[in-house]
């Protein structure tokens, strides 16, 4: 199927387009071993985390990882993230929501979808009311790509954080959507916060390129059971997303 142009007007045909969406697995496994030696992040877990999520990973459980949002190249710290952790198994079977401008471009499109993106269309750049209906769209799409299996990767806080790095900002409601209507598909999903760092700097601007290849990621330990309402499920994020910052944040 040829990629549609990720256009907001045509987002019935984009989403139809990344719910069907596979990348190759050993061209995106090459990809985040070539980022693994460009980013070199310092991974870490909280007590028994590791454990714990090899033990969700092997059980085939769909997951969904919120991580916050310092910088730019927090792809790619992602990315490096995910070669040196247990996640590595999963490579090529992540989705990871991304802002429909990272598709406009073919080549970097083409990086983005190797990675395995779903375009979001966020209403700060777009209008809230004009993206609702697409939103949705997004949210149906991300809960049937957890019941077939993949896992889900997400900027929460839906901006990068230029007021304070050790503070996680506003989670919006939609990670609670998704997780609520993955588990109407009998797919509920596991959660997964990882604290970014990348060391001290002043507040107000994108940390170095030298400070993100040197920073830190931390694994909370995985929680196995989420509330039932959305709301309750974005606090709980924000909750367990501050505690793997405070972690990530001890540990520099």
């Amino acid at each position: 199927m040829h990629p549609p142009a990720v256009l907001l007007d045509d987002n019935d045909d984009v989403y139809d387009y990344y719910l069907r969406h596979q990348q190759n697995r050993w061209k995106a496994l090459a990809a985040y071993a070539v980022l693994a030696r460009r980013f070199r992040p310092r991974v870490l877990f909280a007590e028994n985390a590791k454990q714990q999520l090899k033990a969700l990973i092997r059980s085939g459980r769909p997951v969904i990882y919120a991580i916050n949002h310092l910088s730019t190249s927090d792809p790619y710290t992602v990315a490096a993230t995910a070669w040196r952790s247990p996640l590595r198994t999963k490579i090529g079977r992540v989705r990871v929501l991304a802002k429909d401008e990272l598709f406009v471009d073919p080549e970097q499109r083409r990086k983005v979808d190797m990675m395995g993106g779903i375009p979001v269309f966020r209403g700060k750049d777009h209008g809230i009311r004009a993206v609702n209906a697409a939103g949705q769209r997004m949210m149906d799409v991300c809960a049937q790509r957890l019941a077939g299996g993949d896992h889900l990767a997400i900027f929460p806080e839906g901006t990068c954080n230029e007021v304070d790095h050790t503070k996680v900002q506003a989670v919006g409601s939609g990670i609670g959507h998704i997780a609520f209507r993955a588990a109407k598909l009998d797919a509920a999903p596991a959660l997964v916060a990882i604290g970014m760092n990348y060391g001290a700097y002043d507040a107000g601007r994108q940390p170095t390129a030298a400070e993100v290849v040197a920073g830190i990621a931390y694994f909370k330990a995985p929680i196995l059971e989420l509330p039932q309402r959305p709301a309750d499920i974005a606090r709980l994020v924000r909750q367990e997303l501050q505690l793997a910052v405070d972690g990530a944040v001890a540990h520099y």
